[in-house]
């Protein structure tokens, strides 16, 4: 096998919402990426339910690590380590991940990285464009986060420069399609509507544009409240709500607001390279006005395909490898889930586990470190 410091062997484990995904990646490349998605158990609640999300992981688990492994072509015990999403996330799904986590950890004698879904995030696209520029500004976009994260190293230095202050892009979203009756998830629907849709038929407001607003922060709520309204507005006339319209004029208001932010805080900081990244990074409008206003602003654009996009295994692999490439101290076995883990944690470091330069090399001398009571506090 190669040296662990060149091109290190890791399968990573995601279970923060309701896709179950393990991951393998030597090094920066991708080996393995299988996605087990409860996502039709919850379209008829209109939402994720944790506690579906969480059984969903427990009977996915086990057969999706074996799957990612025989499509790897490799075997667990020649693993360099194993990395999982300690959060943030849906605290019972989290569990459900870091626990498999430390029991495959422990039975292969192998380090254990508990890694920040955030960062994975934007460590996954180290496997479709190589390795991040230091230093990379992020643009993530997804169910539950709309953050803009400067970052010089992704193992160790992740810095907000701005969030949402209410509802991130994707819940908006979901929220706007239940209200025009086209289903759950929302994203994939309201693009698909939206190409067909003119995006100027309606004018709704930009969130957190003035000048006196946070210049890096996002608001969605005013936008969701704006356009649920003018729905019913239209319904109350028994007029025929303009679908097709509506959902191009709303994707149009948030992805304006998303890419403009961006760039003006790739301009500020000197930062020439723009990374955008998390489920809502698939959406084709969002992929096209980035693109056209980081050529005008010439700054290089780097968005991962869309399945890489999504919640995956492969994230949390690549930043496991990077982990154990740039010599990070492992986590302990004791590693909790943490549902609100900062993003200026990408991972969580054990308080008494030492770095692993050679992982293979002393695969079970780390074991007996810890004390086997740990594994079940």
């Amino acid at each position: 096998m190669a040296d662990s410091r060149d091109e290190p062997l890791v399968l990573g484990i995601e279970t923060s919402c309701d896709e179950t995904g393990v991951g393998v990646v030597r090094g920066t490349t991708l080996l393995a990426d299988a996605v087990a998605s409860s996502v039709d158990e919850h379209a008829r609640f209109g939402g994720v339910v944790p506690e579906v999300a969480s059984r969903a992981h427990l009977e996915a688990m086990v057969p999706t690590i074996q799957r990612a492994l025989k499509d790897a072509g490799v075997a667990a015990s020649d693993l360099d380590g194993v990395a999982v999403t300690a959060g943030p996330g849906l605290a019972g799904a989290l569990l459900v991940g870091v626990s498999a986590a430390k029991a495959y950890a422990y039975a292969l004698g192998k380090p254990l990285y508990g890694v920040n879904h955030l960062a994975s995030h934007i460590c996954v696209d180290q496997l479709e464009h190589g390795a991040l520029p230091e230093p990379t500004m992020a643009l993530l976009v997804s169910g539950g986060h709309s953050s803009l994260l400067l970052s010089t190293d992704i193992t160790s230095d992740v810095r907000p420069l701005g969030a949402t202050i209410d509802d991130a892009a994707g819940e908006a979203f979901d929220k706007i399609a239940r209200v025009l009756n086209l289903g759950f998830p929302g994203g994939p629907v309201i693009d698909r509507y939206a190409r067909e849709g003119d995006p100027e038929a309606i004018a709704f407001p930009r969130g957190l544009t003035g000048p006196r607003d946070a210049a890096y922060d996002f608001s969605f709520s005013g936008l969701k409240t704006a356009v649920a309204r003018w729905i019913e507005a239209k319904r109350a006339a028994g007029e025929e709500v303009p679908v097709r319209d509506v959902a191009a004029s709303f994707q149009e208001a948030v992805v304006d607001v998303l890419t403009r932010k961006a760039v003006r805080a790739c301009k500020d900081e000197g930062v020439d390279h723009l990374m955008i990244g998390g489920g809502v990074a698939a959406n084709t409008r969002l992929r096209a006005l980035a693109q056209e206003r980081c050529e005008r602003a010439g700054i290089r654009l780097r968005v991962p395909r869309p399945k890489l996009c999504t919640d995956n295994g492969a994230m949390v692999a690549a930043l496991g490898a990077e982990m154990v490439a740039r010599n990070r101290a492992a986590s302990d076995l004791d590693l909790s889930a943490d549902s609100s883990l900062p993003v200026t944690e990408p991972h969580v470091p054990g308080a008494h586990t030492h770095a692993h330069t050679h992982a293979h090399t002393h695969s079970h001398d780390h074991v007996h470190e810890v004390a086997k009571d740990n594994l079940y506090s």
